[in-house]
């Protein structure tokens, strides 16, 4: 028996059934719920703008506000282009799982977590075609396999998590945005309600599989671990400063652009924030020994 399964208890078991079948009475269909319109405003902000690459920092003033309108357009494609990269790897990952030896108790809510998250890329990829017409490229750093296989089922569902958690931050800031198009705010109101789900079952295993590598992993191999999903969390962060972003924005020196607004220390409390529940959750259950990240 591996990891998973010899480590689920009454409460996992509990929580599996009442995710599961939230997930049934909340069902909807994406095809049907969603009336695009044929364009978007271009005099309206795309994202909230405390969630804008360039606020806070003397960048924004330069851009003025139509340029900042023109940024938060492109980089709400952006956003939009990282959901479907992220739930594409993530869905490979749980699919290479289902129904496996060791996944038996999962493997029902991983049914519905399947379906919801390749709706979700659906309608991402639909919001980035129709309005952007591209899907911005990824260049996120794969998985390598792991000789360990407890460690290596750990890093995917604990990768999940921080992709998750650090999307709804912005899904439920968007969602409560007055200022932004109805269907801006439906579509990251529907991925949050969705996410809630995710999320909340995703601390449950990660806890599960991480209590099995603390009984038998000395503090030097847990540390990097650690380590690991730090440097993740980090290049997370900075996936949010996209070159490219700021080339279709009209910035004629993007990466000077970017480096600019990466050197800003006036960016750091609004990245800590996108990440302040995740990281909370991670020191609080011991997997992380504090909330200090690296500088890359």
């Amino acid at each position: 028996m591996s990891a998973v399964d010899s480590a689920v208890t009454d409460r996992f078991i509990e929580i599996l059934d009442r995710l599961g079948e939230k997930s049934i009475e909340d069902y909807y269909n994406p095809y049907q719920m969603f009336v695009w319109p044929d364009e978007l405003p271009e005099d309206m902000f795309w994202m909230s703008q405390d969630l804008v690459s360039a606020h806070g920092t003397d960048l924004a003033e330069e851009l003025g506000p139509s340029g900042m309108r023109s940024l938060s357009k492109w980089e709400s494609i952006n956003f939009y282009s990282l959901n479907v990269h992220g739930i594409r790897e993530l869905l490979t990952e749980v699919i290479s799982r289902i129904h496996m030896p060791g996944f038996e108790v999962p493997s029902d809510f991983f049914h519905h977590f399947i379906g919801e998250e390749n709706e979700h890329m659906w309608f991402f990829a639909e919001f980035c075609r129709r309005y952007g017409k591209k899907i911005y490229q990824s260049g996120a750093p794969k998985l390598s396999r792991v000789e360990d296989t407890d460690v290596e089922n750990f890093l995917v569902f604990a990768r999940i998590l921080l992709f998750e958690e650090m999307v709804d931050h912005y899904n439920l800031a968007m969602s409560e945005d007055e200022s932004l198009h109805e269907t801006i705010r439906q579509v990251n109101r529907i991925h949050h309600q969705d996410e809630s789900r995710h999320i909340a079952f995703g601390r449950e295993l990660v806890s599960l599989l991480y209590g099995t590598l603390r009984d038998r992993l000395d503090e030097a191999r847990l540390r990097e671990i650690e380590g690991y999903l730090k440097r993740y969390l980090v290049y997370s962060i900075q996936s949010f400063y996209n070159p490219y972003v700021y080339r279709d924005a009209g910035i004629a020196d993007s990466l000077g652009f970017r480096g600019r607004l990466l050197a800003d220390e006036r960016r750091r409390p609004f990245e800590r924030r996108a990440v302040r529940k995740p990281l909370s959750f991670l020191v609080r259950t011991g997997i992380f020994a504090d909330d200090v990240l690296p500088t890359v």
